[in-house]
């Protein structure tokens, strides 16, 4: 598939949105939440709760035991999660139930292992099921992933590539050349977190991978309030939130209470976005 062309199926959901948002002038609200906290029920209304507060997509992480790419926030989350039992099943549970409940796009963020180990045609088929509109893969490397990547385009699933600043031009081609949906462009070197300032390695990293492609470049890592969010958007195509939603649900000293933080966030962020600093 090419990078300029949609992918097909809940692939095509997320492209529309995103062509959406930039036709109404303004950057994407992209949540992240793990799948499975702080419960599985919990983690699937906190989903819906990002949604409600603003977000145009959702990111749903499946936990994993090595989050080598995650700080220490959303490896607190992902440890609850896998000591309550949660299991692709309800990653794909989670997925079904918040698109089913808004029609918005949502998409799984994992690591390669619990694919690979699974199978790769089995997700495809169950995540397209459950109405997902594709996957992020941060440490799938492009040379090895014609087998996901062929799959995912037989079941209408977007692939999502990540980009850093240390990657090189010719890399930044050789990644978007193959990916769809959106390219996602890690804002600093480092692991996720809330983090003070997002730096101009992000706004540089955008313009180097804009230059290689006509899929809309979003940033994540780092971001976590609504004037980062407006500095982020005035630069970027999606604005991708992490670690901040799943504090909220952290520090809650209940569940509602933590939906209620998620709602809030997500508002928040959503004025953010349509400020464009």
């Amino acid at each position: 598939m090419s990078a300029t062309a949609s992918a097909g199926g809940k692939g095509k959901l997320l492209s529309d949105t995103l062509a959406a948002a930039k036709a109404e002038g303004r950057s994407a609200l992209i949540a992240y939440l793990p799948a499975g906290f702080p419960t599985i029920d919990g983690g699937i209304e906190a989903v819906k709760a990002a949604f409600d507060g603003g977000a145009d997509v959702v990111e749903v992480g499946l936990p994993h035991s090595d989050p080598v790419l995650d700080g220490p926030v959303i490896q607190t989350a992902d440890d609850i999660a896998l000591r309550g039992g949660v299991r692709i099943a309800d990653v794909l549970r989670t997925v079904r139930e918040a698109f089913e409940a808004t029609g918005k796009p949502v998409l799984v963020m994992t690591y390669w292992n619990p694919i690979d180990r699974y199978g790769v045609e089995r997700f495809t088929a169950e995540l397209a099921a459950a109405g997902g509109a594709g996957c992020i893969l941060p440490d799938l490397p492009v040379e090895e992933s014609e087998a996901w990547r062929k799959a995912a385009e037989r079941h209408g699933l977007a692939t999502v590539f990540v980009v850093a600043p240390s990657s090189r031009d010719e890399r930044l081609a050789k990644i978007t050349a193959v990916g769809s949906g959106f390219v996602y462009a890690a804002s600093l070197m480092g692991v996720t977190g809330t983090r003070e300032s997002v730096g101009l390695e992000a706004q540089d990293l955008v313009g180097r991978t804009r230059a290689t492609t006509e899929l809309p470049v979003c940033v994540g890592l780092g971001v976590s309030n609504r004037e980062q969010a407006a500095v982020v958007a005035g630069f970027a195509d999606g604005v991708i939130v992490g670690s901040a939603f799943v504090k909220r649900l952290l520090d809650a000293p209940d569940l509602a209470a933590g939906l209620a933080g998620v709602r809030e966030l997500a508002g928040e962020l959503a004025q953010g976005v349509r400020r464009r600093a």
